[in-house]
């Protein structure tokens, strides 16, 4: 089975209203990465000194040496910027998530009483704040098992949420098999949505890398506290003109210690919050927050997935969709099918593609096997389910006597010139207006009308996947 992992199509072009409580606009997630005595260090037993998102440019870690001035950048994470924010966020009465590095809550206990006085939600980032592309599956599994157990002895209780940051292709997974109630390691969305992993359906609350004072310590990036302002501003402004519309967002902002805890840089996001408060409708909740609300309000529902459907249960499901054509259906499961294809749109796609590069034989054959409109068929109740279901809507199962001759007189004298039945996906039409149109196309060349029949084939089988699939 050919098939792309990858999830391109989201919530598509109509997203939810997320319905934040009391009618929120927009719901900003505020994210402090705690970071701080978990990075590489040859004192954690690591093999070079941290070379990764420091105020130190071009940075480049040095093997078996400890870096005193990358060591003292981070340890002004912890001993001042900390504090600082936790002064800001305290003093506004807006509650954050932390991501919190294992070994450096365990390093930083002065700061963990803090988090937890004020009503902070400290999910877990890791063990270490390390590099995990290149780990083995079953190092990186124990290391998030580890990673659990300290936060469990450290903070007092089980992490409920989770961030790597510096994933491998196996975090996600990895993470769903041990049962958070979020886990955020994906940019993907402006929304929190369902995964399903397993049996077990986990929900994912995007985070950020460009709402995120990291960009102080990358190219491009920020360079003042203003500058850091007024992304935020816009990115605010963007989601709550949405949010006014009818459609709430969300908006995570990511910082760090060490970097937006500096005096100069602090003042951009001490504006932006002045200026977020001063709106109605913004909601300053904790990841786990979103998660409880998200699990209420959207829970996850399943449906059968055509991209993961084996060859006989796609063929026994679609099949039928170009009328009497299963070889279509057999022929699309052979595709690279993946998320993209779980929807009306995206399954279209697919089988109109095998059916517009068959033979014109084979499509002649996909023409013929439709039936006539109102014909005999129809009169002897012998049509496909969904045939019926079509024609009775457009009011064809109810014509009056003389109706009933002049569809006779029009299929007859169609097919005679064409050599194919008059097809319309009668679902855009009302009876006279078909009639008008079977009127006027008799007249076409046979080519015009083997195009336009092949169009209107395939129109069909897209009212008919919309009523199959979820969207």
């Amino acid at each position: 089975m050919n098939r792309y992992p990858r999830d391109m199509s989201g919530y598509g072009p109509n997203p939810p209203d997320a319905a934040w409580p009391g009618g929120a606009k927009i719901a900003v997630s505020l994210v402090l990465n705690y970071e701080e005595g978990g990075e590489n260090s040859i004192l954690h037993g690591d093999a070079a000194s941290e070379a990764f998102l420091s105020d130190i440019p071009g940075a480049q870690p040095w093997p078996g040496q400890r870096h005193w001035n990358m060591e003292s950048l981070y340890d002004y994470g912890a001993r001042a910027g900390f504090w600082r924010l936790h002064r800001l966020f305290t003093s506004l009465d807006i509650p954050v998530t932390v991501y919190g590095v294992a070994t450096a809550l365990a390093r930083n206990p002065e700061q963990v009483a803090a988090m937890t006085s004020a009503g902070w939600e400290i999910a877990s980032h890791g063990l270490k704040w390390v590099e995990h592309r290149d780990m083995p599956e079953a190092e990186e599994r124990a290391q998030i098992a580890e990673a659990i157990r300290l936060h469990t002895e450290v903070t007092g209780t089980r992490p409920t949420g989770w961030y790597t940051g510096r994933c491998s292709v196996n975090t996600v997974r990895l993470t769903a098999e041990q049962g958070f109630d979020w886990i955020s390691d994906t940019y993907d969305d402006d929304l929190p949505y369902w995964i399903e992993a397993g049996e077990r359906d986990q929900l994912v609350i995007p985070y950020t890398l460009e709402a995120n004072d990291m960009r102080f310590a990358t190219a491009p990036g920020y360079i003042e506290g203003e500058q850091f302002f007024t992304y935020l501003k816009d990115a605010f402004d963007t989601l709550y003109a949405e949010g006014a519309a009818g459609a709430a967002r969300m908006m995570s902002v990511g910082l760090h210690c060490r970097l937006i805890g500096r005096p100069g840089k602090i003042a951009g996001l001490k504006r932006f919050l002045d200026y977020a408060r001063g709106h109605d409708g913004v909601w300053f909740p904790r990841r786990r927050d979103i998660a409880r609300h998200w699990a209420e309000t959207h829970p996850p529902r399943r449906f059968d997935r055509p991209s993961r459907m084996d060859r006989a249960a796609f063929t026994a499901r679609f099949g039928g969709v170009f009328e009497h054509s299963p070889w279509i259906a057999e022929r699309a499961w052979e595709l690279e099918l993946g998320p993209a294809h779980d929807t009306a749109a995206g399954l279209h796609n697919a089988l109109s593609r095998i059916f517009r590069s068959a033979s014109r034989a084979e499509r002649l054959g996909v023409l013929t096997a439709h039936p006539d409109l109102a014909g005999k068929l129809a009169q002897a109740k012998r049509l496909t389910a969904s045939s019926t279901a079509e024609q009775a809507g457009a009011g064809l199962d109810a014509l009056t006597d003389a109706e009933r001759t002049t569809f006779t007189e029009l299929n007859a004298a169609y097919m005679n010139r064409h050599g194919f039945p008059f097809i319309i996906a009668v679902r855009d039409h009302d009876k006279a207006s078909i009639l008008a149109a079977f009127q006027r196309r008799l007249d076409n060349d046979s080519d015009t009308e083997f195009a336009e029949a092949c169009q209107q084939v395939e129109r069909i089988a897209g009212f008919r996947l919309k009523d199959m699939l979820p969207r």
